[in-house]
C-alpha cells in the first residue's frame, strides 16, 4: 500500500519585479504553512520521501514543512516537471518517484487539484493554498499509479483546520 500527499505551495507574494517562478512566500503563506505543519504533525501525518516544484513558493512550503515533520531537506527532490504541471506530468513524476511507502509532492494549481479527482475518488473544486489532499493506493510500486486506482483520506487546508 501506499499513500500520497499532494500539496499545493502557500500562499505566494505578488511581487512583480521577480518571474512567476521566482515568487516567494508571503506573509499569510508563512503564517499558513506553521498552522498546517502542527495541525499534520500533531495528527502523525509525514511523507518518507518529498519531490517538489522548482518554483520557490513551492520549494519553500516543502522546506518549512519538513521542519514540522522532522525530516531532513535532503530527502527534498526538486524537478522543473512541477511547474504548472497538468494532471499527466504529474502522474509520471509520481511514477518515477524513489520506492517509499508515503509520498509528498508540493506544486501549483489546477494541476493538484485536478490529479486529485482523476487519482481517487476525490469531488474536491480546488485546493486552496496550502491545502494538502492524502490519497491511498492498494498498489507495491509507485509505476504502478494510474486513473481511478486511488481512495481519498483527507483533504485539509488553513481554513478548514
Amino acid at each position: 500500500m501506499k499513500t500520497l500527499y499532494l500539496v499545493r505551495h502557500a500562499k505566494s507574494s505578488w511581487t512583480f519585479d521577480l518571474t512567476d517562478h521566482d515568487r516567494p512566500l508571503g506573509k499569510r503563506g508563512r503564517k499558513d504553512i506553521i498552522k498546517m505543519g502542527k495541525y499534520l504533525q500533531e495528527n502523525h501525518l509525514s511523507p518518507e520521501r518529498i519531490i517538489s516544484s522548482t518554483a520557490s513558493r513551492a520549494f519553500y512550503t516543502a522546506l518549512f514543512l519538513c521542519d514540522h515533520w522532522g525530516i531532513d531537506e535532503d530527502r527534498i527532490s526538486l524537478t522543473e516537471d512541477l511547474f504548472h504541471a497538468g494532471t499527466g506530468e504529474i502522474i509520471h513524476t509520481i511514477k518515477r518517484a524513489f520506492e517509499c511507502n508515503t509520498l509528498a509532492i508540493f506544486g501549483h494549481n489546477p494541476g493538484f487539484t485536478d490529479a486529485a479527482n482523476v487519482l481517487s475518488n476525490a469531488r474536491i473544486e480546488n485546493i486552496p493554498t496550502c491545502g494538502i489532499v492524502g490519497i491511498s493506493f492498494e498498489i507495491d510500486h509507485w509505476s504502478e499509479i494510474a486513473r481511478g486506482r486511488g481512495r481519498h483520506l483527507f483533504f485539509y487546508y488553513p481554513k478548514g483546520i
